[in-house]
């Protein structure tokens, strides 16, 4: 079934949604954490059949992460940005791994760079940071210029002026 962006929108809002209209092809929805397997799953059940991407923003100040879910609608010619917020001091969300199996790469990427863990996900190994014992580097937290001064033995301001 074809169906527009407006008519997307529309059923998105039924559902109690806060729906932005962003771009030609593009949507961005508010969801909250209790719902958002319900509001993937219905928006798989109408067309949107492929996850392309989740990443985490850090809002450090307001001690939440927010996840954005990338979905497509190829029929539809429509990307739908779902965004849900989580507690910065219990990063946990359920595993979207049984909607779409390429969930399971962005989710241990996610995990990995953030420390966010995805409830139910088996397999929450590092990709790219072997044996990784600080805080997730793309924390707001994370001292980048401590740990470059720790890692490279360096000295502050470029060694010895």
């Amino acid at each position: 079934m074809k169906l527009s962006k407006e008519q997307i929108i529309d059923l998105l809002k039924q559902r109690g949604l806060e729906v932005n209209n962003l771009y030609p092809t593009q949507i961005s929805v508010i969801v909250n954490k209790e719902n958002l397997i319900n509001h993937l799953v219905y928006l798989k059940s109408i067309g949107f059949d492929h996850l392309s991407f989740i990443n985490a923003v850090d809002f450090i100040d307001e001690g939440e992460f927010e996840l954005v879910y990338h979905v497509w609608s190829y029929t539809n010619k429509v990307h739908v940005l779902n965004k849900v917020r989580i507690d910065r001091n219990d990063p946990k969300i359920p595993t979207i791994v049984d909607l779409w199996e390429q969930a399971q790469f962005y989710e241990q990427e996610v995990h990995e760079f953030f420390g966010i863990v995805f409830e139910g996900n088996k397999d929450l190994s590092p990709l790219f940071l072997e044996n990784w014992l600080d805080i997730p580097p793309l924390r707001k937290d994370f001292d980048t210029r401590e740990f470059s001064i720790r890692l490279f033995d360096a000295k502050p301001n470029g060694g010895d002026k």
